[in-house]
């Protein structure tokens, strides 16, 4: 195996120094320059695995190198060096494509930790399968698209917003950019936001030491420790109370956590990635949600399409689900029919990829035999023809071309589908969201033809 090169950029020669000492220590050769210049000159001499460089040269900064790797196709993971308190800085390299950011002054450990993931990434290092055809299913642009950029995000540090409809498999989408990259041999930790009480959220992210607290009975590790080395998935992110939200910019702004009870922050070395069906840029305008926050979580979206706007991956979808019904239930196979198959071609899935699955789910308890007929699928006749969506907005009102009654049940079914979809369906919590009992909203839902 090949010893490592990197290319230290830094006008400090203490600093240039310090990391070259760090480098050697981890048998790995290194490069030094003081300057944009020399650094450019360097990179047409030879070829480097890794590139560690200050934001602040004589004569340009840190992201300039950045772009310059990333437009000459360099292949080279770039990490840049801020100033303390500098995330401005650190998320614009982010945005530019570098790898990772460390601040000043530097923690050794840290730095040793981010080298560790770059090594990951090289040539040498055994190979990580990078496909996710077989796991994110879908032949549509909007899904070739998708499984493009996960690969390109696995190989970077930088915090993913991953934005989505309930039900278009956003946890999915997450798991395979850490699976492919290199902390896939490190603890994937999921956790929704909005399942932890707030009085309880603090100990539950950071931990806590034993007596700090009536009923801390022994030291607890929290999400950052136990995701410690890999990644952690905040779901729902939009459910965090505003006194998490500060807490948590400083975990990501200075990578280090203090347990409730403890004196002094330990470095983290965790990538966060979110997700939430929300929208996140509306709450922060609404005063929601810190924009501070959202400006340091959002450094890279990712959209997930909803499966309406996918229509063509429906049947493979369906064929994959119903497969995996069939080995469950110890049945040698479920087919759809025609009609039943364009009845689900037709249908504007408000739950998605999810809906999708209870849907086949409760079509094969009520089938007869292993043929899946359209009348199995109980899907609600108002929503078969693919033009008219739940989601969409009422009809604009005007005197005499909409019944009043008409209009109001538009209202009345948008109100309902989005109360459904912030409680993931649950028609008690839906309700309790509406002011409303829960025999009042079913007796809503067989109205508007939606139960």
């Amino acid at each position: 195996m090949k010893v490592p090169l990197a290319l230290v950029v830094d006008d400090e020669p203490d600093i240039r120094e310090l990391l070259e000492l760090t480098l050697g220590r981890m048998k790995i050769d290194t490069r030094n320059a003081a300057d944009l210049s020399q650094a450019l000159t360097l990179l047409t001499q030879e070829h480097f695995d890794i590139c560690l460089t200050d934001m602040r040269l004589p004569d340009g900064n840190g992201i300039d190198l950045v772009r310059h790797i990333q437009q000459q196709e360099l292949n080279i993971p770039v990490a840049v060096i801020t100033a303390y308190g500098n995330m401005e800085s650190a998320v614009e390299a982010l945005k530019a494509g570098a790898f990772d950011f460390i601040s000043k002054p530097v923690d050794l450990q840290v730095l040793r930790n981010l080298i560790n993931s770059v090594l990951k990434l090289s040539d040498d290092y055994p190979k990580r399968d990078r496909r996710s055809r077989d796991t994110l299913l879908g032949d549509s642009q909007p899904m070739c698209r998708i499984r493009s950029t996960i690969e390109k995000l696995s190989r970077s540090q930088a915090p993913v917003y991953i934005s989505g409809e309930s039900g278009t498999g956003k946890e999915l989408v997450a798991r395979l950019i850490h699976s492919k990259g290199p902390r896939g041999d490190k603890p994937f930790v999921p956790v929704n936001c909005g399942a932890i009480p707030s009085e309880l959220m603090e100990s539950e992210f950071f931990g806590h030491r034993k007596g700090s607290f009536t009923g801390a009975v022994g030291d607890k590790a929290g999400l950052f420790q136990v995701a410690e080395g890999g990644t952690l998935f905040l779901d729902e992110v939009a459910e965090l109370p505003l006194h998490m939200q500060v807490k948590l910019l400083r975990v990501i702004q200075e990578k280090a956590v203090r347990p409730i009870g403890e004196q002094q922050e330990n470095p983290t070395d965790v990538r966060i990635l979110s997700a939430t069906h929300k929208n996140l840029g509306q709450l922060v305008e609404e005063g929601q949600f810190r924009q501070d926050l959202f400006y340091r979580l959002n450094v890279i979206q990712l959209p997930v399409a909803a499966l309406r706007e996918r229509r063509e991956d429906i049947p493979m979808l369906a064929e994959h689900f119903l497969k995996l019904l069939a080995a469950r239930s110890d049945h040698t196979a479920f087919i759809l029919s025609a009609a039943a198959l364009q009845a689900l071609a037709n249908y504007p899935f408000p739950g998605n990829v999810r809906e999708l699955e209870n849907i086949l789910e409760r079509a094969t308890t009520l089938c007869e035999g292993s043929v899946i007929q359209a009348d199995d699928l109980q899907l609600p006749e108002h929503a078969t023809e693919p033009e008219v969506s739940p989601a969409d907005h009422p009809p604009e009102l005007e005197p005499g071309t909409v019944p009043l009654d008409t209009y109001m049940d538009g209202i009345e079914k948008e109100a309902l589908l989005k109360a459904l979809e912030q409680t993931r369906y649950n028609k008690t919590a839906a309700a309790k969201l509406l002011g409303i009992t829960f025999r009042a909203l079913r007796y809503r839902l067989k109205k508007l033809g939606l139960e």
